[in-house]
C-alpha cells in the first residue's frame, strides 16, 4: 500500500526511489530509474529475499496485488499510462491511458483505482473495465487517496475539500457515496484504512494530531497527539495487520506507534464511575484553560517510538507481525529498509535490529552492532540472493490475491 497516497511521482523523481508496501505487508516494492524490484518480507532479520527485478524504464509507481504476480506500474517517461503486468511471466496484460498524470494507484481483490488531480477511475480488477469515474473532485495535487484492502468493505477515501480536512468515503462496489467525515481543520496529509476497512485514520498538513474514525457512522474512536512544539509533514499512516496499532512517520527522525486500546462493553460498564469523574474533571479544566490546552490533556500519546538515523527522505512505515514478533518496518526514498523490534508489553523505544540496502541487495544487511551512532555502516561484505521467474496464468493471478503464497 502506498500509505500516504501522496505525490508518488514527485517523490520518486526527487529522491531516486519509490517505496511501497503491499496490502498485507508481505512484500516491498521499490521503483527506480532502472526499473523496479519486489522483496519478500517473510524473513527479514538476516536477509532480504528479492522476488523479482526488472530493468529498463524509470518507474515512479509500482503496486503489487497482495502476494500474487499482478503488478500495476507507471513510468516517468509515460506518466499518463498505467501498465498491468504478470511479473513472473514477464508479460504485459493490459495498459490504459488517461487524460492527465497518474498521481496514485490503489489495488484490492475487487477494484483497481487510478487517481488523477481532479478525478478518480475505478476499474473492475477481474477484466480491468472502468466501472465508474468520479469527476471534478477537489484539486488533489498530491494524489491523496486510500482503498480498503478488504473486498467486503471496499471503500475508497479521498479529500473532500482542498482547504479543510474533510474525508469523502465512497463505496467502490455499490458505486455510491457513503459518508463525509470532517476530520481536521487543516487540509489532509495522510489517510489509511484498517485491514478490515471498518476504520480510517487521518492526519492533517499541520501534523500534530492523528485521529481514527468509524467508517460506518463517522464517529471519532481515537485521538492521538503526535507532538506539541512543531508541525511536521506526515509521510505515512498505517494500521497494523491486527488493527491493534497505528504507526505514523514524517519528515522528522521519529516514527510513532500508537496503541488502539478498544474497551469491551463489560469494561465500559465497570468504568462508568471513572468516566463520570473524568468528565467532571474535563469540564472543570476546560473552564480554566483554552480548548487547545485542554485537548492536550485528553489526547492519547504514543505507545512506542523509533528513531531513524536520517531525516528528510519521506519514510514509509508499517507495523506487522513477522515470525510471531511485532516489527516496525521503515522504507526510505534514499533506498534503505530499517527493521525495528516493538515490545508488545512495554512499548517505549523500539530497537533497530537490521538495515537493508535496497540499492544493492547483494550487500550484506547491516546489523545493529555494525552501525555507528550516526547510522553509517562499519563494514559491508557481499552476500548473494536470488528470485523466481515462473508463475501461473493471469486468471489465477487475480484470484491468487486470496492466497499468502507467492504465485
Amino acid at each position: 500500500m502506498s500509505l500516504t497516497g501522496g505525490s508518488q511521482q514527485n517523490d520518486s523523481d526527487s529522491m531516486g526511489f519509490f517505496v511501497n508496501f503491499n496490502q498485507d505487508c508481505s512484500s516491498l516494492a521499490v521503483g527506480s530509474k532502472n526499473g523496479f524490484s519486489l522483496f519478500s518480507l517473510s524473513s527479514i532479520d538476516s536477509s532480504l529475499e528479492e522476488i523479482y527485478t526488472s530493468s529498463g524504464e524509470e518507474i515512479n509507481i509500482v503496486e503489487r496485488l497482495f502476494s500474487s504476480s499482478l503488478v500495476a506500474v507507471v513510468s516517468l517517461n509515460a506518466p499518463r499510462k498505467l501498465k498491468v503486468c504478470h511479473f513472473k511471466k514477464g508479460t504485459e496484460i493490459c495498459n490504459y491511458s488517461y487524460s492527465n498524470t497518474i498521481l496514485g494507484v490503489k489495488l484490492n481483490r475487487a477494484r483497481l483505482v487510478v487517481c488523477l488531480e481532479e478525478s478518480l477511475y475505478i476499474h473492475n480488477i477481474r477484466d480491468m473495465k472502468v466501472v465508474h469515474t468520479i469527476r471534478d473532485t477537489p484539486p488533489n495535487r498530491r494524489g491523496l487517496c486510500a482503498l480498503a484492502s478488504d473486498s467486503d468493505h471496499c471503500y475508497l477515501a479521498y479529500p473532500g475539500s482542498p482547504t479543510v480536512g474533510q474525508v469523502q468515503i465512497f463505496d467502490a462496489v455499490t458505486l455510491q457515496a457513503k459518508i463525509m467525515i470532517p476530520a481536521h481543520d487543516n487540509p489532509l496529509a495522510a489517510i489509511t484504512f484498517s485491514s478490515a476497512g471498518t476504520e480510517i485514520a487521518t492526519a492533517s498538513e499541520k501534523g500534530t494530531v492523528i485521529r481514527v474514525f468509524s467508517v460506518e457512522d463517522g464517529s471519532k474512536l481515537f485521538e492521538f497527539r503526535r507532538g506539541v512544539k512543531r508541525c511536521v509533514a506526515i509521510s505515512s499512516l498505517a494500521f497494523s495487520t491486527c488493527s491493534k496499532y497505528l504507526c505514523c512517520s514524517s519528515n522528522t527522525e521519529t516514527v510513532h506507534v500508537f496503541k488502539l486500546e478498544r474497551v469491551s462493553p463489560e469494561a465500559k460498564e465497570n468504568n462508568h464511575k471513572n468516566e463520570d469523574w473524568m468528565g467532571y474533571l474535563s469540564k472543570t479544566v476546560s473552564s480554566y484553560f483554552p480548548t487547545q490546552v485542554t485537548d492536550v490533556f485528553t489526547q492519547g500519546r504514543d505507545f512506542a517510538t523509533a528513531v531513524l538515523p536520517i531525516t528528510g527522505y519521506s519514510p514509509i512505515s508499517v507495523i506487522t507481525t513477522i515470525q510471531r514478533s511485532l516489527k516496525l518496518l521503515v522504507a526510505t526514498q534514499n533506498g534503505f529498509l530499517y527493521v525495528y523490534d516493538v515490545s508488545e508489553m512495554e512499548g517505549g523505544d523500539c530497537k533497530l535490529i537490521v538495515k537493508h540496502n535496497l540499492r544493492n541487495v547483494d550487500t550484506q544487511p547491516i546489523k545493529i552492532q555494525d552501525v555507528q551512532p550516526n547510522g553509517s555502516p562499519l563494514n559491508n561484505s557481499p552476500s548473494a540472493t536470488g528470485g523466481s521467474n515462473t508463475g501461473p496464468s493471469y486468471a489465477s493471478t487475480v484470484k491468487a490475491g486470496t492466497s499468502d503464497d507467492d504465485q
